[in-house]
């Protein structure tokens, strides 16, 4: 069970009702009317708590479970605990997520802005936002309705924030326009100036920004992540794109739609990217590239050529991922010879 100190439990829901919600078949023991409290991990759970297999790595723990409704794909079906009641599906953690949403719902907002908060006169907020303590909203900035804005946050001038938008504490954003449903967490910094200078022998001239940051609708920004404005055009983030804790997105890249990028990742100004690019953690990317929709770069890599649609690289220099390990599997061969 989580902490309750900080999460708040819904429920119970019966067996049918999370079948109805996550599209599962029931299966196994059966027992659609089965009231299911809670939710914890294969090894864990009980009688009246729901779990999940996704990965066959846990297939012993799926097998001894004593949980009493488990999310699994058909083909595990016959290896399950003859007390389980099955929730078959396809896709068994997407299932388990809708299902973990329902018993643990995010609070909604508590609007209202505090006392030490610092609203320009001229900024429009819509109904039921929140404004958390010691945070600063600029003057024409537009919060849509049920927004939070976390403490510390610091909204600049002209700022446009959709509805149902949630700002983590000590976040900065300027120069931004923001869908709805978008997620920032603490210590974000949207909008600052890009990395632009000229070079001179008398010392280098710095690029005035006049580009924005266009966050699309359903985006997350994991925490301490940086996005810079464009220079001349706009930084954009497609919609629905995940990203995870210290990336750095530099000045005139677009990212297209449902993305992923790992921590550490780092994309160079006027880098673009298709829709559905999957980045490993700390994967860097240099200046002025395409990457075709669908591609995967690997853990680390090193990416400094173009990536066609639906390519894996991996490496520094990152290569297709089928020369890396003829590579790798090279120099190994090598190493014994001389070890020899």
């Amino acid at each position: 069970m989580a902490d309750p100190r900080f999460f708040k439990l819904a429920g119970p829901f019966s067996v049918a009702e999370l079948a109805a919600r996550s599209g599962a078949r029931i299966a196994g023991a059966g027992n659609a009317e089965l009231m299911l409290t809670d939710v914890a991990s294969l090894d864990a759970a009980q009688a009246t708590e729901l779990s999940w297999l996704d990965n066959r790595k846990y297939l012993p723990d799926f097998r001894r479970s004593a949980a009493g409704a488990i999310f699994a794909q058909p083909a595990v079906a016959a290896e399950a605990p003859a007390t389980a009641t099955l929730l078959l599906t396809e896709q068994p953690y997407r299932a388990y997520a809708v299902a973990a949403r329902a018993f643990y719902p995010e609070p909604p907002p508590a609007p209202g802005i505090a006392p030490s908060a610092v609203v320009d006169r001229s900024a429009r907020l819509g109904e039921g936002v929140a404004v958390e303590a010691h945070a600063v909203i600029g003057a024409r900035a537009e919060i849509g309705a049920r927004s939070v804005i976390g403490a510390n946050s610091v909204i600049g001038a002209g700022v446009l924030l959709g509805e149902d938008v949630r700002i983590g504490a000590n976040a900065s954003i300027s120069h931004a326009l923001i869908g709805t449903r978008v997620r920032l967490y603490p210590g974000v910094r949207i909008g600052q100036d890009g990395f632009g200078f000229a070079l001179d022998p008398k010392g280098y001239v710095k690029l005035p920004q006049l580009g924005r940051v266009v966050i699309e609708s359903d985006v997350e920004i994991g925490a301490n992540t940086t996005i810079d404005r464009g220079s001349v055009q706009d930084t954009v983030i497609g919609a629905g794109t995940m990203i995870d804790n210290l990336v750095q997105i530099g000045h005139n890249v677009r990212i297209g739609r449902g993305c992923v990028l790992i921590s550490q990742v780092g994309i160079s100004g006027s880098t673009r990217l298709g829709d559905y690019v999957m980045i490993g953690g700390q994967g860097g990317l240099t200046g002025h590239l395409t990457i075709g929709s669908g591609a995967q770069i690997g853990a680390q890599a090193g990416v400094m050529r173009d990536v066609a649609p639906g390519e894996r690289v991996v490496g520094a220099p990152a290569v297709p991922i089928k020369e890396f390990f003829r590579q790798v599997a090279a120099l190994q061969k090598l190493a014994r010879k001389k070890g020899d």
